[in-house]
């Protein structure tokens, strides 16, 4: 069988995949480890936003981590985002108060029901080491999402910047913190997920700051998420890592500089004595 993905030599490759569930076609950015040996651990990261890849420096940092054994081998795929991004993207089977994230459950389903089951055909071997899925913005609060109700496919949820605000209500119409619909779905889930979370954010997100508490909303919550999980039972920092980046922005250059750390944290090589 031809593989599109070169694993085991290592590379960037761009190709597509065709989506049922999201009926177009699907750009992927995959980023193989350097010399990666036949039988050896290969790590999962699938990035939402694939398409703001350059931008992240994905593939320099990668490259700059793997060249100095900072981190495990890990197979990147940035899933490039569509003109629906705003629909695609979201808490999957809860729009928002405008009725954005309508296609979430259906970008789900071509994570869990075609991206992975592509990947696995063309590797030819299970990831058989950590999995992840991480995002920006919007893209955070979707790779939240995934992890969370897939548990026994994800191992770690990485969060840049997340769009923890996704509600219910606008804020003229009798909002409260509780109508923060991911809080919501934490919080009435009847287990947790045996996953691990590592959530930034900056100190200059935004502006806004919705309670008056001279907290910026995005580092709000953030925190307020946090302290969800654990209710639920996950403890600092072992299974919840919080990132609070001073002069952070809501941009690709701040995501850009946050990012050696996620992946240092989420595919650290195991060091033996």
């Amino acid at each position: 069988m031809h593989h599109i993905i070169p694993v085991l030599t290592g590379g960037h490759v761009v190709c597509q995949l065709d989506s049922v569930y999201l009926k177009r076609t699907v750009i992927l950015d995959v980023f193989c480890p350097p010399h990666l040996l036949q039988r050896e651990t290969i790590n999962l990261l699938v990035m939402n936003d694939g398409q703001d890849a350059e931008e992240l420096n994905l593939r320099e940092t990668l490259e700059a981590l793997h060249g100095s054994q900072k981190i495990e081998p890990v197979l990147v795929v940035a899933v490039h985002s569509s003109a629906a991004r705003l629909q695609e993207y979201g808490i999957a089977g809860i729009p928002d108060f405008k009725g954005r994230g309508a296609l979430a459950a259906d970008y789900t389903d071509f994570i869990i029901k075609e991206l992975l089951p592509f990947l696995q055909t063309e590797i030819g071997k299970p990831f058989n080491g950590t999995r992840a899925i991480a995002g920006c913005s919007l893209g955070g609060l979707t790779a939240f999402d995934i992890a969370w109700n897939h548990g026994d496919l994800f191992d770690v949820a990485g969060v840049f910047s997340g769009a923890f605000w996704w509600r219910k209500k606008d804020l003229n119409d009798g909002y409260t913190e509780d109508d923060r619909i991911m809080y919501q779905v934490v919080r009435e889930s009847r287990s947790a997920a045996k996953i691990k979370f590592w959530l930034m954010a900056g100190t200059e997100d935004e502006k806004a700051d919705r309670n008056n508490n001279y907290i910026i909303d995005s580092i709000d919550d953030t925190i307020d998420i946090v302290k969800e999980l654990m209710r639920k039972g996950y403890n600092r920092p072992e299974d919840v890592f919080y990132y609070e980046m001073v002069g952070g922005q809501h941009n690709t250059e701040s995501w850009a500089r946050a990012f050696p750390a996620f992946l240092s944290w989420a595919f650290g090589r195991k060091m033996f004595l």
